[in-house]
């Protein structure tokens, strides 16, 4: 059952037809993020889910369908000029590099910022969002705990000030206690005005969080609504969350 979502469309992914090489992982899937909003995507693994995000910041070849981000068709449109666009990808397993310090991996994520002062201005706004990296500013990643990593892998994708934030299994990895400091810090990001389209394997728990979500299965659409109505939905409690 579909609601009624009145806020700006920020993606729209409709029909989407994409995968590795020959082989086609997606049949066709539609769906889309608003302002304000976050929207998670569940499912079996091999659902698709992670070859969303993929394809929608253009590193996969679409085959057919739409990627519309802003209003404007980004469907065949080079990565690196979606990300100059405003779409900002966060990919699983934090790719954070060893020997850099916090600062190095906050400088590369701004490099679509050519001005001085705006760079200093969007650093402002990570250290407001994430105070505890000023006093690790010279660390190196290495020397950070896993869900650290994922905080300043986090902070890195937002250098750039987005429109639009994708993740890619944010709790991966992580400690239960890093789990629910992630999710609250992503809330936080969403409360500041930035729209999140999260895939996780914790269901339940990005469902709990999510405005609206949807559940992908084998490449397809399964089901689709608010986070807290799929949550109750005995179809999905039943197929995804265990009963």
């Amino acid at each position: 059952m579909r609601v009624e979502r009145r806020e700006e469309k920020i993606l729209v992914i409709d029909g989407l037809v994409s995968g590795y090489g020959k082989m086609e992982i997606l049949h066709g899937i539609s769906l889309s993020v608003r302002r304000g909003e976050i929207v998670g995507l569940i499912g079996p693994n091999g659902a698709g889910k992670s070859t969303v995000l993929k394809a929608a910041a253009g590193l996969l070849k679409v085959t057919s369908g739409t990627v519309i981000f802003m209003d404007e068709d980004v469907t065949h449109t080079p990565p690196y000029q979606i990300v100059e666009k405003g779409m900002a990808f966060n990919p699983q397993g934090r790719v954070i590099f060893p020997d850099m310090t916090v600062q190095e991996h906050l400088d590369m994520g701004a490099w679509t910022i050519k001005d001085r002062l705006e760079k200093e201005k969007s650093l402002e706004r990570i250290y407001n969002l994430f105070p505890w990296l000023i006093e690790r500013k010279k660390r190196k990643a290495a020397q950070m705990s896993g869900g650290e990593q994922q905080m300043l892998s986090l902070a890195r994708a937002m250098m750039i000030q987005p429109k639009l934030l994708l993740l890619d299994e944010p709790s991966l990895g992580l400690s239960p206690k890093w789990v629910k400091t992630v999710f609250e810090k992503i809330v936080e990001i969403k409360e500041s005005g930035l729209p999140c389209l999260i895939v996780e394997q914790k269901a339940a728990m990005v469902l709990g969080y999510s405005d609206y979500a949807y559940v992908l299965e084998m490449g397809n659409n399964r089901f689709e609504g608010r986070g807290q109505n799929l949550l109750q939905n005995p179809d999905v409690r039943r197929l995804y969350l265990g009963g």
